[in-house]
């Protein structure tokens, strides 16, 4: 799976839970497809474009601020989401307890991630002011 160097920490994160997503998810019974597999990916791929819309907005104003947080917020939202879809897909058989244990430890990283890359625009914002 292909990163970018200038991929920021969390966005790189990411795209590595996506890829073991669709690893663990190959050979999931047909059953829980449609239920479980196709939501996480769509979860982890909503994840990462607000994570790229988010890095793409300057924070040269207020309103642009907001918006880049909003985004944020929603990637945050999408990776709860998908550690709950996941812990069904585990208590389901869709993904093995390891499988399981795996994305919650990167849902979790990333979430910190990107709660670090909040804090440090909050703070970089408020040292223009």
């Amino acid at each position: 799976m292909p990163t970018n160097a200038n991929d920021l920490m969390v966005i790189t994160v990411v795209k590595k839970l996506g890829a073991y997503i669709i690893t663990v998810t190959e050979k999931s019974p047909k059953k829980f497809r449609g239920v479980f597999v196709v939501r996480m990916k769509n979860y982890c791929l909503d994840t990462l474009e607000n994570l790229l819309e988010a890095n793409f907005i300057r924070m040269d104003s207020l309103e642009n601020k907001n918006k880049r947080a909003e985004f944020q917020k929603q990637a945050i939202i999408k990776l709860k989401l998908l550690g709950y879809i996941s812990m069904l897909a585990e208590i389901s058989g869709c993904i093995l307890k390891r499988q399981y244990k795996q994305i919650s430890i990167q849902v979790a990283e990333s979430i910190n991630l990107i709660t670090a890359w909040k804090k440090s625009d909050d703070a970089r914002w408020n040292n223009k002011k």
